[in-house]
């Protein structure tokens, strides 16, 4: 019986087959991420920013008030144990603010200055071109099935 080669085996040079669909399936999503993750962050070096600076910087943006850092580290799309240092690099970068909050002097808010709002502006249609990239080839109905799983497979995670 001949062997079926999928493109991510053939892709990986992978000389047998994966242990199971699933393990095929996580590869793929990892593989897959890293070449978005590799673009994005080739895209935010234009403007000196790291993936996760951007990020801080669209959170607060999108907020449109400040927010308490561990606020900011709880909506980031990848974790961000060193939240404080991203924080501060922004600072003197004087795309962000913190001041202390009156009555809990333990937490600091964070917001976005006038500069920060204009960079993150300046980057609106190449991070939109951008994606436009990556998936402008799949169709409304196919993002939404890829969106729709994509979502079940963190639901997976969550529940366990």
């Amino acid at each position: 019986m001949k062997m079926v080669t999928g493109k991510l085996q053939r892709e990986l040079k992978k000389r047998g087959p994966f242990e199971s669909i699933q393990q095929e399936v996580v590869i793929s999503l990892l593989r897959t991420n890293d070449q978005f993750q590799y673009r994005f962050a080739q895209l935010f070096k234009e403007f000196k920013l790291t993936r996760p600076q951007y990020n801080i910087l669209r959170i607060l943006r999108g907020e449109g008030a400040p927010l308490p850092s561990l606020e900011i580290a709880s909506r980031m799309i990848t974790v961000a144990p060193a939240i404080t240092s991203l924080i501060d690099t922004l600072e003197k970068r004087e795309l962000v603010k913190r001041r202390r909050c009156t009555k809990d002097r333990r937490v600091w808010y964070v917001e976005l200055t006038s500069q920060g709002k204009k960079l993150i502006e300046k980057m609106d249609r190449p991070n939109l071109e951008m994606h436009s990239k990556l998936v402008g080839h799949l169709n409304k109905k196919e993002c939404r099935q890829l969106l729709d799983l994509l979502e079940k497979a963190r639901e997976g995670i969550q529940r366990r």
